[in-house]
């Protein structure tokens, strides 16, 4: 129970700064784990201190960019051909590398964009606790984008600087609409994701199952991370809710979902015939969570499950390639 409460004050340091980062087993389980010898209390204690430091350096709407999750199923080649922008040989970077966490939207945002304009990059998988694979920035959060040994950072900042160098002179996507609804990704629908992935403690023993398995974790870490962390992020994400005045976060997501909907006005996206930036920023903040329990609520009870195939064809496969 003494490790109970130490969760507990760790979601009271969370909530005390004004700025918080980026699932079937009981809560319990975060004690048994953490109640066994002092050399793994003290193990504990390096963890999560360096965690929460970590989560801490974010706003609420980050709370997630670190731990959340699910690259979605691709579609045929043959739908890819039809649906990728076809970037010129000449205007792609001789070299572009993403250091990422797996699960984050933020970093899902850009691969959203990197795969819908068939941009071949590198992944480097940064690990949370350490950030030893950024060691060299003094950037030190996730995405961080090295295009020809340039460093670019922020997720919209990135896909800003990239997009003025391949997108085509004949554009006709209009700009105010399709900033206005970037923006309203940034600044509303990222608030939606906490409270709905960590709303039980099942769906935060989901959450971080799959975290910990696709991220860039030791043995101990992974096992800390998957118990002590779910509970955790189970206590801010009550938080959160307060914060941002919501009482349902189900409804609340629902709401987010037809929203989007209904700023299409009928089209396949909000581009028009092809997505612009706004469809790849939504898509790409709601790839982690499509195939969580969230992700299936909301597709099945709002109509925005059309659209979001449609974006799974035009985005198609990932233009990764091995680093």
């Amino acid at each position: 129970m003494k490790r109970v409460g130490r969760i507990v004050a760790l979601y009271r340091a969370i909530n005390g700064t004004t700025a918080v980062s980026e699932p079937q087993h009981r809560m319990s389980m975060a004690a048994q784990y953490s109640t066994s010898s002092n050399k793994f209390s003290a193990r504990y204690n390096w963890l999560f201190n360096n965690l929460l430091t970590d989560l801490s350096g974010r706003t609420a709407t980050h709370a997630v960019a670190g731990t959340m999750f699910f690259s979605v199923a691709a579609t045929t080649l043959t739908e890819e051909v039809h649906a990728k922008e076809a970037v010129p040989i000449e205007l792609r970077p001789k070299e572009l590398v993403l250091y990422q966490y797996e699960a984050c939207p933020f970093c899902n945002k850009v691969k959203a964009f990197l795969d819908y304009y068939d941009l071949p990059y590198k992944i480097i998988e940064v690990n949370p606790i350490s950030k030893k694979e950024l060691k060299w920035s003094d950037y030190k959060k996730v995405p961080v984008v090295m295009v020809d040994g340039e460093q670019m950072v922020n997720s919209s900042d990135i896909i800003d600087k990239l997009f003025e160098e391949v997108r085509s002179a004949d554009s006709t996507s209009d700009p105010d609409e399709e900033s206005k609804w970037r923006k309203w990704v940034d600044d509303h629908l990222v608030h939606m994701l906490s409270p709905n992935i960590y709303r039980n403690t099942s769906e935060a023993l989901e959450s971080f199952d799959y975290i910990t398995s696709h991220g860039n974790f030791s043995l101990t870490e992974r096992i800390t991370a998957k118990y002590a962390g779910a509970a955790a992020m189970y206590f801010v994400s009550k938080k959160l809710k307060k914060k941002y005045n919501i009482t349902d976060e189900r409804a609340a997501l629902y709401e987010a979902a037809e929203t989007w909907v209904d700023a299409l006005k009928g089209q396949d996206f909000l581009g028009g015939s092809n997505p612009n930036l706004a469809d790849l920023a939504v898509y790409g903040v709601l790839r982690p969570i499509r195939y969580l329990k969230s992700g299936k609520d909301m597709v099945e009870n709002t109509h925005i499950g059309d659209w979001y195939s449609r974006m799974e064809s035009a985005v198609g496969v990932s233009a990764r390639i091995q680093a």
